[in-house]
């Protein structure tokens, strides 16, 4: 019986140089094809990123309007005043330097509008400016967060590209 035809394998120097050239190559060819797709997710990942970045700023900063006003709200309800007591507008005064200086710096980049109510009537300034003892004050604070990415700013066009919140803290007077 004659043998079956073998295929001479070839030495195992061959092989190896052999692999060594492909893989040369292929890496070769990887790196541009890695570049190539980094080109084309980096764009979305990034505005992904921005926009999550540009998200929590938002919330972020109705967080600490909301307790920047509550502490506004409680030293209003407490009777105290920090500057003049005998005046009432300097008691208003007091109570915004009071969310002001509470707001981290929100309030001035927000352009914040305070509006203040007593038992459900907007307030005058004068004497009872924030009421009297058991009448419930309310505090108010609109505010325009500018943001940062356009892509998010795109869906704020009613607000001027800026994300429009507003926050309120109401509270029972002490008898002070």
């Amino acid at each position: 019986m004659s043998q079956p035809f073998r295929v001479p394998r070839p030495s195992g120097r061959l092989s190896r140089r052999h692999a060594r050239y492909h893989s040369r190559c292929h890496s070769r060819r990887q790196h541009g094809s890695s570049a190539v797709e980094f080109a084309l997710v980096a764009p979305v990942f990034f505005l992904l990123l921005f926009s999550i970045v540009d998200f929590g700023a938002m919330m972020w900063a109705n967080l600490t309007m909301q307790h920047a006003v509550r502490e506004g709200a409680r030293y209003a309800v407490t009777g105290q005043t920090g500057l003049d007591a005998s005046q009432s507008p300097q008691r208003y005064r007091a109570v915004i330097e009071k969310i002001h200086d509470s707001s981290l710096g929100v309030y001035d980049m927000s352009q914040a509008k305070v509006a203040t109510w007593v038992n459900g009537s907007s307030t005058p300034n004068g004497a009872g400016m924030f009421g009297s003892a058991g009448d419930i004050v309310v505090i108010e604070v609109t505010c325009d967060w500018p943001l940062l990415t356009p892509m998010v700013a795109a869906y704020f066009k009613s607000t001027g590209g800026k994300y429009r919140f507003s926050v309120a803290a109401t509270m029972r007077n002490e008898a002070f």
